[in-house]
C-alpha cells in the first residue's frame, strides 16, 4: 500500500489504541506515530507556521496529549525528523503540511518506531478487510503467512485485533467475519450489488428506492432513511457500513444525517479525507451560513467568492457568525478568528481543505448536497460516522447482529487470499 493509505490506518489505528488500556503499551509504535501526526496536522498550516507555547499545549489538549508526557515525547519525534524546530522559550515552528504529507510522515513515524511483526499485521489487517470480509480461518492463515506469526499468537492477535477496533468482526467460531468500516467506500457499485442480491424483493425495493433518493438528494435525515428501509434493514446496513451517520451538535441539539460511504470519492482517497475529516467540517460550517444563518449575522451569499478569498490567504468578515460558527474547525486549527469592530474575521490555515470544500460545493454533486445540509450553529462537535457506528454495533441485540452477518457474508467474493 502506499504511504498515504499506510499512514491513514497508522492514524485511524492510533484512536482505537488510545481509547483501549492495554493498547498503547502494546502496540506503541501505532500510539505514538498516530500521535505525533495528528499533533503535527492540527499545528501546520499551508505555509510555514509559528506557535506560542500557550498554542502549542492547546493543539495537544485538543488531541488528548498528556502535557507532562504525550505532549513532549511527540515534540521530540516531530523534531528529530526535521518537521519542526523548537526555541528554548516553548515557541514551535512547523513546516507547511497538507493532510496527505502529514499522513506520508505518519507511515515514516512507524517505521521510526521499530513496530513489532504485530503492528504490522495490524495495519495489513485492517487494509485486507476493507476490500472484503474474510472469514477467521482465512485471515489466520494469511496473517501467518505473510508476517511469520505463529498460529498460537495469531489466534490470540485476530481476536486482540477486533477487540480494540483495528477491525470489526459479526458471528462466532470459526464462522466470524472480520471486516472494516471502510468496506463500501471501495469498489462500492459491485459490492452494492451483491448486497441487493442477497435481499428479498421487498428489502431490495425498499434499498434502491432509498439509494435513488440519496443519490437526489445527497443526504437524509436519519429519521427519514429509518421510514424508508425500515428499522430491521436500516440497522443492517448501518452496522455494516453501508451508509454513513454524520452528527453535527449544535446550539439546536444533535443532528443526524445519512450520507453515502464515498461520498467524498470524486474529490480524494476517502481513507486519507476521513483521518482527519477537516473538509467535511469546513463544507458544514459553510453551509450553515449559505442557507440558515439569517443576513442580520452574516449570511453567506456567494460561497466561491468567499473561499477563492481564502484559499489565496486573505481574511474575511467582519461578521458576528464567524465568532460562533467555526469554534470546532479553530481547535483543529483549520481556521483563524479574530474580533473586529461588531464582528470577527475569519483566515483559513490549511488552503488544501479550503481547495477541496470549494470543489464539493461547486460540483452540487450528491456529496455537496448532502454536506449543505449539516447544519453547524456552534459547530460545538462533528462525530464522524465510524465513531457513530462503532456506538451503534455495541447497542446491537443478537438478532440485528445475525442479520449483518448475513449481508456482509454477501459481500464476500468466497475466494482465498
Amino acid at each position: 500500500m502506499d504511504k498515504q493509505t499506510k499512514g491513514a490506518w497508522v492514524v485511524h489505528h492510533g484512536k482505537k489504541v488510545a481509547a483501549d488500556v492495554r493498547g498503547a503499551a502494546e502496540f506503541s509504535a501505532i500510539d505514538i506515530a498516530a500521535k505525533s501526526a495528528s499533533l503535527l496536522a492540527r499545528m501546520a498550516e499551508s505555509d510555514e507556521a509559528k506557535l506560542g507555547p500557550q498554542s502549542v499545549q492547546a493543539a495537544g489538549r485538543v488531541g488528548g496529549l498528556s502535557p507532562k508526557t504525550d505532549l513532549p515525547a511527540c515534540l521530540d519525534q516531530l523534531q528529530r525528523r526535521k518537521l519542526i524546530d523548537r526555541s528554548s522559550n516553548g515557541e514551535v515552528v512547523v513546516l507547511g503540511v497538507t493532510t496527505g504529507t502529514a499522513l506520508v510522515h505518519a507511515a515514516d513515524l512507524f517505521e521510526d518506531n521499530e513496530p513489532q511483526p504485530l503492528e504490522r499485521a495490524a495495519i495489513d489487517l485492517a487494509e485486507t478487510t476493507s476490500r472484503e470480509p474474510l472469514l477467521r480461518e482465512t485471515v489466520e492463515e494469511y496473517i501467518a503467512d505473510t508476517h511469520h506469526i505463529p498460529s498460537g499468537d495469531v489466534t490470540e492477535f485476530v481476536d486482540q485485533a477486533a477487540e480494540i477496533g483495528f477491525v470489526d468482526s459479526e458471528g462466532e467460531g470459526e464462522d466470524r467475519l472480520f471486516f472494516n468500516g471502510n468496506l463500501f467506500r471501495r469498489d462500492t457499485a459491485s459490492k452494492t450489488r451483491k448486497v441487493l442480491d442477497s435481499l428479498d424483493e421487498a428489502e431490495q425495493r425498499k434499498l434502491v428506492e432509498f439509494q435513488a433518493k440519496l443519490t437526489t438528494m445527497g443526504s437524509m435525515q436519519g429519521t427519514e432513511a429509518e421510514r424508508m428501509l425500515g428499522a430491521q434493514l436500516f440497522a443492517k446496513l448501518k452496522a455494516a457500513a453501508l451508509v454513513d451517520l454524520n452528527v453535527v451538535s449544535n446550539e439546536a441539539g444533535d443532528h443526524v444525517f445519512v450520507t453515502a460511504p464515498a461520498a467524498f470519492q470524486k474529490f480524494v482517497n476517502p481513507l486519507v479525507d476521513d483521518a482527519f475529516d477537516h473538509a467535511k467540517a469546513l463544507v458544514a460550517a459553510l453551509s450553515y451560513g449559505m442557507s440558515i444563518s439569517p443576513s442580520t449575522r452574516g449570511r453567506i451569499w456567494g460561497v466561491d467568492l468567499l473561499l477563492n478569498k481564502l484559499i489565496r490567504g486573505e481574511e474575511v468578515g467582519p461578521a458576528t457568525a464567524i465568532g460562533n460558527d467555526y469554534r470546532a474547525l479553530e481547535l483543529e486549527r483549520v481556521v483563524q478568528t479574530r474580533p473586529s469592530g461588531y464582528g470577527y474575521m475569519l483566515k483559513l490555515l490549511k488552503r488544501e481543505v479550503g481547495v477541496l470544500a470549494l470543489e464539493v460545493l461547486k460540483g452540487r454533486n450528491a456529496s455537496a448536497t448532502a454536506l449543505e445540509a449539516l447544519p453547524s450553529a456552534g459547530m460545538r462537535s462533528y462525530v464522524p460516522p465510524e465513531a457513530n457506528r462503532v456506538t451503534f454495533r455495541k447497542n446491537q441485540s443478537r438478532a440485528s447482529k445475525a442479520q449483518t452477518r448475513s449481508l456482509l457474508s454477501a459481500v464476500r467474493s468466497g475466494g482465498r487470499l
